[in-house]
């Protein structure tokens, strides 16, 4: 693994960055209401992005089995649907549903990159618990990440979390290194696996990681779509998202994507 080590000016460019990420992601949340399309905020997401001089990090990205390259600058997916969801006018909200919103920017040569799930009206509540479950997976990545301390421990201890409240973690999407560029060193599990304890990550100070926790209601296993990128849970049960970019320092962690 490359893992670039950033400084404190690399980490405030980050977090201007995430600001971005932030405060589209907030907005979204406003206007993410029944009756709305997922292509709406999508063109919502577009706008801010411009005026804030930022550059969508998903849109124009190519697919690795060849489909179109990804069409929109979020991310929608739709109760089933883990992440990658397109954007549509023909994909309207309604009461009860679960919306999953992934989105990224690459501001002043840095990026940002953070995810939500929002509830659409009232929804029951075994959905709620997913994603509380979900959320609290990633609170605890940001309570326990620290220099010195090993990923394992941390992915053991978001594991627990979602398994404790009998949902499954999916294995087949993790966390990764952020900085530079969207994807960089190192992948970032939000499980115990072999090949992690065999090749554990040991934090340091100016690591950036896109930790992002995705937890299904029922079976781990997901499947990609016909639209060769939405991912979708292979027994059609509710799937949840939550992601924060973070810095690794001298006295913890630091969200540099919160939402204020």
């Amino acid at each position: 693994m490359a893992i670039t080590l950033r400084s404190r000016r690399e980490i405030e460019l980050i977090k201007k960055a995430g600001a971005v990420v932030a405060d589209v992601l907030l907005k979204l949340k406003e206007s993410a209401t029944a009756g709305i399309s997922t292509a709406e905020l999508n063109r919502i997401a577009e706008e801010m992005t411009k005026r804030a001089g930022a550059i969508a990090l998903f849109k124009g990205v190519k697919n690795p089995y060849g489909y179109q390259a990804f069409p929109a600058a979020v991310c929608t997916s739709l109760n089933e649907q883990v992440v990658h969801g397109i954007p549509s006018d023909k994909v309207i909200l309604k009461q009860g549903d679960i919306l999953s919103i992934d989105f990224g920017v690459k501001l002043s040569g840095y990026c940002g990159d953070a995810a939500v799930t929002l509830a659409i009206g009232n929804i029951d509540e075994r959905k709620q618990r997913l994603m509380d479950a979900t959320k609290g997976m990633l609170d605890t990545a940001i309570k326990h990440s620290r220099a010195g301390e090993k990923w394992s421990r941390i992915a053991g201890l978001m594991q627990k979390v979602a398994e404790s409240a009998g949902f499954s973690v999916v294995i087949d999407f993790v966390g990764h290194g952020i900085g530079t560029q969207m994807h960089e060193d190192p992948k970032v599990p939000n499980y115990v696996s072999r090949e992690l304890l065999h090749d554990d990550i040991l934090l340091q100070e100016g690591m950036i990681l896109a930790v992002e926790p995705m937890v299904n209601m029922g079976t781990s296993e997901t499947a990609t779509l016909k639209d060769g990128w939405t991912v979708a849970t292979k027994d059609g049960k509710p799937s949840a998202h939550f992601e924060h970019t973070i810095a690794i320092t001298k006295t913890g962690c630091e969200v540099l994507t919160e939402m204020i």
